[in-house]
């Protein structure tokens, strides 16, 4: 056997970016030098330091249950080591003394059915079949509800992004690649168009390893004619919807972690490690400004309006910054940690903040300090989304309702006026990594960590339908209509249900 430590530190390095631990896997990857290592990661497949770890387990329990003279011994009464019992040579000594005076012949195990043939052209089933063959998109029903598996990425997909203006999705993946999926009227997509993301004309300067193109962000414009993706090499990335690369932006240094259109779509923001936010021109695709007033990584930007956005970063500041203003016109302090996601209302009226400090802060322009501190979760909180709300008449009034979702698996339903919690659900079991409102706001959709997308209705509080896949769940996004559910796993997975019978 050959094992390195560049390839120990490689396994790792995934595992904290497959975990969640963005911010922890940027730190350790500095530190073991993984951008110097030759490890190719695009052939790496996701959970590899897992499988290693059980097929190790696994090993010690098969080694204790085989005598010298080759004989088996019965285990079956015994419960599985655990991954600390395995490394303890105490307890592998006494697990063959307890099992070593039963010989048993090996039996082949039954074949289980797992999919039911129904004749409709279908597979019903309450979870995704380990089997799917890459490229080969599969149709499920899950009793009332489709899903649509869609197959190719070579790794994890970490973000999606609906086309506003047609059935397109597009998804971003560990594996350096984007894809486009045409969702069509017969539930089959046809081949996704595959965006690579190729480490070529870097400039010098760049501290990120070229060898990393996992794609971080992606977001398309308001009318649905230009991709923008970051990735992890430091470079925006822009596409047309046939899959056409129309220019690269490499100003920044260091990873991406965020890229927003404005309302408009002619000025796109990027923001990362390298605590720069970049306002970019359409069309002509060159620097319209640089902001840079963070102290630490920029985690995520957001647009009031066309011209002003407000940024938030490691060091616990949110910085709201206007095109042609060359410093921050407002910075809202009160958060005692970093802050992961920040939040527009869809009127521009109010900003919502959440952070690893287990609150989320609600700021207004016409404050210096917080107008809500909202208190509940246990645990750090990833992720934000407001209700739709009234949009797009004159009278629109800002919305109240905002969502949460955090590390201590929970989601919560808050009035943002009242400063209460409406509801708290609590069917999840693994931290909660994305939340997405449906387009009238009548539903919210969750992921988690425990593989399961819960979609829960707003006005009852109830689960209204459950769907499970292999893998942690990324994101999760409501298409335009509101007739589509995307979510992305851990697992390369992409999955679409069919939600027009909620």
């Amino acid at each position: 056997m050959s094992m390195s430590s560049d390839e120990v530190n490689f396994l790792v390095y995934r595992y904290l970016q497959e975990s969640g631990f963005q911010h922890s896997a940027f730190t350790f990857g500095i530190e073991s030098h993984i951008d110097q290592s030759n490890i190719n990661g695009s052939v790496v497949p996701p959970g590899a330091l897992v499988s290693v770890l059980q097929k190790g387990v696994q090993y010690v329990e098969s080694e204790a249950t085989v005598t010298e003279e080759g004989n088996l011994l019965d285990d079956s009464e015994l419960d599985q080591l655990s991954l600390i019992d395995a490394v303890l040579p105490d307890v592998v000594s006494s697990r063959h003394s307890l099992i070593s005076n039963r010989i048993i012949k090996p039996e082949v195990p039954a074949v289980n059915d797992l999919l039911n043939a129904s004749g409709d052209g279908y597979m019903h089933v309450n979870s995704v079949p380990q089997d799917v063959t890459d490229c080969d998109p599969v149709m499920m029903d899950n009793g009332s509800q489709k899903a649509l598996i869609l197959k190719g990425h070579g790794s994890e997909v970490f973000v999606c992004s609906w086309n506003p203006t047609q059935d397109l999705l597009a998804t971003g993946s560990g594996d350096g690649t984007a894809r486009l999926w045409s969702i069509n009227d017969s539930g089959l997509p046809v081949v996704p168009i595959i965006l690579e993301h190729k480490a070529k004309d870097l400039q010098e300067n760049h501290t990120s390893a070229v060898t990393n193109l996992d794609v971080t962000s992606l977001e398309w414009n308001c009318d649905g004619t230009y991709l923008a993706s970051g990735s992890y090499d430091g470079c925006a990335r822009i596409w047309n919807p046939e899959g056409q690369l129309i220019a690269t932006l490499k100003e920044h240094k260091a990873p991406l972690f965020a890229i927003k259109w404005n309302k408009k779509g002619n000025y796109l923001v990027s923001a990362g490690v390298d605590k720069a936010c970049i306002v970019w021109e359409a069309n002509t695709w060159e620097i319209k400004q640089q902001f840079v007033f963070h102290l630490d990584p920029t985690l995520d930007v957001d647009w009031q309006n066309s011209t002003c956005f407000a940024s938030c970063s490691t060091d616990k500041n949110v910085h709201i910054c206007k095109i042609g203003l060359d410093k921050p016109f407002k910075t809202f302090r009160g958060h005692t940690a970093e802050i992961n996601t920040i939040k527009w209302d869809p009127t521009g009226t109010y900003l919502a903040s959440c952070s690893d400090d287990m609150s989320i802060k609600i700021w207004s322009l016409k404050h210096d300090f917080c107008i809500q501190d909202l208190q509940g979760h246990k645990k750090e909180i990833y992720t934000i989304s407001w209700s739709p709300g009234k949009t797009g008449s004159p009278s629109q009034t800002p919305s109240t309702l905002l969502a949460s979702g955090s590390y201590d698996t929970t989601v919560r339903l808050w009035d943002m006026e009242k400063g209460t919690c409406i509801h708290t659900f609590t069917k999840h079991f693994e931290p909660v990594t994305s939340l997405s409102f449906s387009p009238d706001g009548k539903y919210l959709a969750s992921g988690s960590f425990d593989k399961h997308v819960h979609i829960w209705s707003i006005q009852s509080g109830n689960l209204v339908h459950t769907f499970q896949g292999n893998g942690s769940v990324y994101e999760v996004e409501w298409s335009p209509k509101g007739d589509k559910l995307a979510a992305c796993f851990s697992s390369s997975m992409v999955c679409v249900l069919d939600v027009r019978s909620l």
